[in-house]
C-alpha cells in the first residue's frame, strides 16, 4: 500500500502531474453536475427505522390483513377557542371539508351524525378545546399534504373562528421536512463561515482558509453528485443524515488539509521547490492520512451491521463521503497546495532553511513536561476523564420525539394542547388486536378487557372493531402517563411478556398483538441496545485490528484505543452534564450515545495515527523520550488546530431546530476537545513514555 500510494503521491506533487489531477477533479465535478442527479432529488424526511420483525411492526401487518385499508396517515385536528366550541358550529366546519374533495383525505369522524354522549370524548372538560381525528392516504407526497393540511385548518378556522392545529404523524411529517429544508442551507453557510473564521484567526492567511474550504466544495459537489445516482438506484436519503453527513465531510476534508500542509510547511524549510516539498510531505504524510480516512470509511460501514433503519442510512451515505475524501487527500488536496506553493501560507511565509519548531513553543513546552513528568501527567488526565465518565450514571432517554422540536412548531403547539386539556393516554392510545380461530362474541371482549384494565398504569380500554370474519378484534388503550413516558413503555413491556396470561385469564383462546405509538417505542429501545452494544463491538474491534496493522505492535493500539474509549464515555458524561447546566437539556434521544461513539472513535483515531505515525517516524533515530518530544512539537499544533475546527465545524449542528441533532453536536463538540488537548496532548503521549522500552 505505502509503495503504491507513494507512486501516486509522487505523480500528483510533480508539475505535469499536479495540473493533471486538478483537471480530473475538475472535470469529473462539471460532469457530474451536469449528467448526474442531485441527493436532494431524492431526500425523504425519514426512513422506516424498526426492523420488519419487531413486535409493533407484526402486529401492524396482522391489524391491516383483518382490518382492509387499516393502513392510513393520522393526523390529529387541534381546535381550540376562547369560549365553549358551538357544536353545531363545528360539525358544519367538518362537513364543509368532507365535502371539499380534499386531497389524499381518507377518513374522518362522521360528526354531525354522532350522538351528544358519544361527542363529550371529542371535548376538554371546559369545553373550549376539541380533537378530531383525521387520516389521509399514506402514498401522498408531503408537499400535497401540507397543501391538504392548511386547506383542512383553513375551512375549520374559519368557519370555527377558531385558533386550529393539526398534530399526530400527519402534521409532524409536514413540520419535520419544512424545519429541515430550512435548517440545511443555514447549516452548510454556517459550516462554511465558522471554518473561514476559524482558519484566518488561527493561522492569519486568506489562502490557507480558503484552499481547504475549495477543496472541500470541490469535494461535496461531488459527493452529492455520487449520492444522487445511489438515490436513483432506490436508497432513501433521510434528510437528518444528508445533514450530519455535511458536517462530516467538511470536517474531515479541513482536518486532513491542515495535516498535509503542516507537513509541508516543514518541507518548505527543507526544500528548496515547491515540488520537492509536498512530494516528500506527502511520502510522510500519505500513509497516516490515508489510513486515517480508511479507518472512518470502515467504521462508517459497520453500521450496515445495525437492525435499525437511521443507522443503516448512514452506512452508504457516510461510506461513500469517505470513500471520496480518502482519495481527495492524497490527489485534490495536495495539489492545490503545490499550485499555491509558499503562497499558500502568505504573509507568514515559510523560508528555505528556516529553523521548524521553536523550543519555546507552547507545545514544546507541553512535551517536555510529559516527557519529564509522565506519571503526574496521565494520572491528572485519567482523574478528569474518570469524573466526567461518572455522570454516565445519571443517563436519562427521551422518547417523545415532537418535544425536541422547536416549542412555536405548529404540531408541537397541538400535541402540548391536547396533553394540557385531555388526558396524557388520549396523545397516541395503543391498538390491541387479538386474534382467535373462534368467532369473537361480545363476552370474550368484555373478558379481555377486563384482563387489560387490571395491567398496570391502563387508564382505559375501549373496543373499537370486529373483523369482516369475526376472528379478530381491536381495542384502543391508554395509559395513565404519556405514551412516549418509560413509565408507559416498562408497562407495556410487562403486558407484552404476559399476553398469554392475559389471554388464559381472559378464559379465551387466541393471540395478542400490541401497536402504536408505545409499542413502536418499546422496540426502538430494544432494537437501540442491541445496536449500541454490536456496533462499538465490532467497530472497537475493527479499529483495533486496522492499528494494529498500521503500528505493527499490539501494544500501541491498546494505548490508542483505550484512550479513545475512555474519552468517548468522558465526552458523554460531561456533554450530559454541561446540556443540562447550560441549556437546561437533563434528557437525550436514545440515538445520541451510538451517533456520538460512532464520530468521536472514528474521527478521534484520526489525531491518534498522526501522532503515532511522527512518533513511529521519529522513533527510528532517537529515544522513546525524545521521539515522544518531537512527535508532540511537531503535532501538537496543527492536531489543536484541527480539534478546534472539527469541534467549531460539529457545533454547527446546534443551529438545527431539532434537539437531538443540537444535543449530539455539542457532545461531539466537547468530546473533541477533551481528545484533543488531554489525550492526544498529554496522556497518550505519557502512556508511550511509560510503558514503551528503549531498543537495546
Amino acid at each position: 500500500m505505502k509503495k503504491l500510494l507513494g507512486i501516486v503521491t509522487d505523480f500528483v506533487t510533480t508539475r505535469k502531474g499536479m495540473w493533471i489531477t486538478l483537471g480530473i477533479w475538475i472535470a469529473l465535478t462539471v460532469i457530474l453536475t451536469v449528467f448526474a442527479p442531485s441527493s436532494s432529488d431524492y431526500k425523504v424526511s425519514s426512513v422506516a427505522s424498526l426492523p420488519e420483525d419487531a413486535k409493533s411492526i407484526v402486529a401492524q401487518e396482522h391489524i391491516d390483513k383483518h382490518f382492509k385499508d387499516a393502513e392510513s396517515l393520522p393526523g390529529i385536528l387541534v381546535i381550540q377557542s376562547k369560549e365553549e366550541i358551538d357544536i353545531k358550529m363545528l360539525g358544519a366546519a367538518l362537513d364543509k371539508v368532507a365535502a371539499a374533495d380534499i386531497n389524499g383525505l381518507k377518513e374522518m369522524v362522521p360528526f354531525s351524525s354522532l350522538p351528544p354522549q358519544a361527542l363529550e370524548g371529542f371535548f376538554s372538560e371546559d369545553k373550549k378545546t376539541s380533537v378530531i381525528p383525521i387520516s389521509f392516504i399514506t402514498s401522498l407526497e408531503t408537499s400535497d399534504l401540507e397543501e391538504s393540511l392548511a386547506q383542512v385548518r383553513e375551512i375549520v378556522a374559519e368557519e370555527t373562528r377558531s385558533i386550529v392545529y393539526m398534530t399526530g404523524p400527519a402534521g409532524i411529517a409536514v413540520d419535520t421536512t419544512n424545519l429541515f429544508e430550512r435548517a440545511d442551507l443555514v447549516l452548510i453557510l454556517s459550516t462554511v463561515g465558522i471554518i473561514l473564521i476559524l482558519l484566518i484567526v488561527i493561522y492569519r492567511s486568506p489562502l490557507l482558509a480558503l484552499i481547504p474550504l475549495l477543496a472541500a466544495g470541490i469535494v461535496y459537489q461531488v459527493v452529492n453528485q455520487i449520492l444522487g445516482m445511489i438515490g436513483a438506484t432506490g436508497l432513501e436519503l433521510a434528510t437528518q443524515s444528508l445533514s450530519i453527513m455535511s458536517i462530516l465531510l467538511f470536517a474531515a476534508t479541513i482536518d486532513y488539509s491542515l495535516f498535509v500542509f503542516s507537513r509541508y510547511r516543514e518541507e518548505l524549510k527543507n526544500y528548496e521547490t515547491k515540488f520537492d516539498a509536498m512530494k516528500y510531505a506527502m511520502r510522510e504524510t500519505g500513509i497516516p492520512v490515508f489510513f486515517a480516512g480508511g479507518t472512518v470509511l470502515a467504521a462508517m460501514l459497520v453500521l450496515f451491521f445495525a437492525s435499525f433503519g437511521d443507522y443503516r442510512n448512514f452506512a452508504p451515505i457516510f461510506g461513500t463521503t469517505m470513500f471520496v475524501i480518502m482519495f481527495a487527500s492524497v490527489t485534490l488536496i495536495p495539489a492545490l497546495f503545490t499550485l499555491f506553493g509558499r503562497k499558500s501560507f502568505w504573509p507568514r511565509v515559510p523560508k528555505y532553511g528556516e529553523k521548524e519548531v521553536k523550543a519555546n513553543s507552547l507545545w514544546s513546552k507541553i512535551a517536555s513536561f510529559v516527557v519529564n513528568k509522565p506519571v503526574i501527567a496521565a494520572v491528572s488526565i485519567l482523574v478528569i476523564l474518570v469524573v466526567s465518565a461518572l455522570n454516565l450514571f445519571n443517563l436519562k432517554y427521551e422518547f417523545d420525539t415532537i418535544k425536541s422540536f422547536p416549542s412555536d412548531m405548529p404540531s408541537r403547539e397541538g400535541y402540548e394542547v391536547i396533553e394540557q386539556e385531555f388526558e396524557k393516554g388520549d396523545l397516541a392510545p395503543t391498538t390491541v388486536l387479538f386474534e382467535s380461530e373462534s368467532e369473537i362474541t361480545e363476552e370474550m371482549q368484555a373478558s379481555l378487557i377486563d384482563q387489560l384494565l387490571q395491567r398496570g398504569l391502563v387508564s382505559s380500554v375501549r373496543a373499537s372493531g370486529i373483523s369482516e370474519d369475526g376472528l379478530a378484534a381491536q381495542f384502543q388503550l391508554t395509559f395513565e402517563e404519556s405514551p412516549y413516558s418509560t413509565e408507559s413503555m416498562d408497562a407495556l413491556e410487562t403486558m407484552v411478556e404476559e399476553a398469554d396470561n392475559i389471554v388464559k385469564e381472559s378464559d379465551v383462546e387466541g393471540e395478542l398483538y400490541f401497536a402504536g405509538e408505545t409499542a413502536s417505542n418499546l422496540d426502538d429501545r430494544s432494537a437501540n441496545s442491541r445496536d449500541l452494544i454490536i456496533i462499538v463491538l465490532l467497530e472497537t474491534l475493527l479499529i483495533f485490528i486496522l492499528l494494529i496493522v498500521l503500528t505493527k505492535s499490539i501494544k500501541m493500539p491498546i494505548y490508542m484505543m483505550g484512550t479513545i474509549l475512555l474519552s468517548f464515555l468522558a465526552a458523554l458524561g460531561l456533554g450530559m452534564f454541561l446540556t443540562n447546566l447550560f441549556f437546561d437539556i437533563d434528557t437525550i434521544s436514545n440515538r445520541v450515545p451510538l451517533y456520538s461513539f460512532v464520530f468521536l472513535v472514528a474521527l478521534g483515531i484520526d489525531y491518534n495515527i498522526i501522532l503515532i505515525s511522527r512518533f513511529l517516524e521519529e522513533r527510528e533515530k532517537h529515544s522513546v523520550k525524545e521521539a515522544v518530544q518531537i512527535a508532540v512539537s511537531h503535532t501538537g499544533g496543527v492536531i489543536s488546530s484541527a480539534g478546534i475546527l472539527l469541534a467549531a465545524t460539529f457545533a454547527v449542528l446546534m443551529t438545527q431546530p431539532i434537539q437531538l441533532l443540537f444535543v449530539f453536536g455539542f457532545i461531539v463538540a466537547v468530546g473533541i476537545i477533551l481528545d484533543t488537548f488531554l489525550i492526544r496532548g498529554i496522556l497518550l503521549p505519557a502512556l508511550i513514555v511509560l510503558f514503551e522500552k528503549d531498543k537495546k
